[in-house]
């Protein structure tokens, strides 16, 4: 073999380890960073000694709709809960089309609240997608990949 062609496959070798590697890293940082577009939910403003503090939500559940494996399992919700395919999320889905740490839902003024965490494919409420904190009511259906929940 000559010394030009090692010299191009050596050159081939490293660009295509560096597309891998670049690779590799927006799919980290997919998993990481925030929604686009996503605008942080403001803090709740203080609230003075002699109002009444904000009534929790009243306790709700998701219950699972689709897969139809999994119909009928319900989540008891808190303050926070979280859905992906990770084994510390307080939702576990096993499907391919969640990410990691999918999306969580959280209880803000008296309301559940429901934010995409940066997600691949993105969450669904009532069939539009999530970029922000968006509002959850009662029978609202919530998607992450196949999975469908709807707020009990």
């Amino acid at each position: 073999m000559s010394d030009q062609l090692l010299f191009v496959l050596r050159l081939a070798l490293l660009a295509l380890l560096y597309l891998f590697f670049f690779r590799v890293l927006r799919a980290v940082w997919a998993e990481i960073k925030p929604p686009v577009g996503a605008r942080p939910v403001a803090p709740a403003a203080p609230r003075q000694a002699k109002r009444a503090k904000a009534k929790p939500p009243k306790r709700s559940e998701l219950l699972v709709l689709d897969p139809p494996d999994q119909r009928g399992h319900t989540y008891p919700l808190g303050d926070e809960l979280t859905l992906g395919r990770a084994a510390g999320c307080h939702v576990t889905v096993d499907d391919t089309f969640v990410s990691q740490i999918h999306a969580r839902v959280f209880a803000r003024d008296g309301q559940y609240l429901v934010e995409d965490l940066g997600s691949t494919n993105g969450t669904y409420l009532n069939r539009k997608k999530v970029s922000g904190p968006m509002m959850m009511q009662r029978g609202d259906r919530l998607q992450v990949g196949n999975t469908v929940l709807e707020l009990q």
